[in-house]
């Protein structure tokens, strides 16, 4: 078996975990590695952004998806901001969106709406864009159904000024740390910052392996689209707000 077909049995056997939420996050600093800036900046052709925030980001920024939510699983929990998550408040989590960001969600098969605030990440699905709370849910109608297609529109932002933190690329998330440092191996001879983020979930410890630092949107998707070409995976651009 030659080295490309190994490598896509490798990532067979260690598909990405979805519906992942952040309990408590802890990074490996030892598995930080910094080299010398190889491929983030003018190597090839930037792809289409799946989504570009408008003039004075984040007010304004509009996406349309699908939305699922969450709740008696992680309610009490620790969200991305440090609040408790009750699942009977109106918020949502988002994985790139500022804390703070102040969302309207449109139902499009329904037409309700709902107002809500980002305080958490997630969905860690490429196929969907919001994880709403259940109260959320409910207002929308979606409790039965578990997911919707909406729209969603920021028209606040309540976080703190130049608290937006950093755009990276999730690349993979695995159950074994084992397999998110043999990626990492095969990353750093291409990207010069490689990470492993470590995450308890109410489902167990999970690896998160992120690639870069980014400022843009933009950017960041198109150091995704790379890397999918290149390693299989399918990577998702997430806000680091450590």
């Amino acid at each position: 078996m030659g080295k490309s077909a190994s490598w896509r049995a490798w990532v067979g056997r260690v598909r990405q975990d979805l519906f992942e939420h952040p309990v408590r996050r802890r990074t490996l600093p030892i598995l930080f590695i910094l080299l010398p800036s190889l491929l983030f900046y003018g190597c090839g052709t930037a792809s289409t952004p799946r989504y570009a925030p408008a003039a004075g980001y984040p007010v304004g920024f509009t996406e349309r998806g699908v939305a699922s939510w969450y709740g008696p699983g992680f309610h009490g929990r620790k969200t991305a901001n440090g609040e408790t998550y009750d699942m009977h408040q109106l918020t949502a989590a988002h994985r790139t969106l500022p804390l703070g960001s102040v969302v309207q969600v449109r139902s499009l098969s329904n037409g309700r709406s709902v107002t809500v605030r980002v305080n958490d990440r997630g969905p860690f699905a490429r196929n969907r864009i919001l994880d709403l709370s259940q109260a959320g849910a409910q207002a929308l109608g979606m409790i039965g159904t578990g997911t919707d297609q909406v729209e969603i529109r920021v028209v606040a932002y309540q976080g703190r000024a130049g608290a937006m933190g950093y755009l990276r690329v999730q690349v993979a998330s695995f159950a074994e740390q084992a397999n998110a440092q043999a990626l990492t191996v095969r990353l750093r001879s291409h990207y010069s910052d490689v990470r492993i983020e470590v995450v308890d979930l109410a489902e167990g410890r999970r690896y998160r392996v992120h690639v870069g630092r980014f400022t843009s949107e933009q950017q960041a998707e198109a150091v995704a689209s790379r890397l999918e070409a290149q390693f299989q995976v399918d990577p998702l651009v997430v806000r680091d707000d450590t």
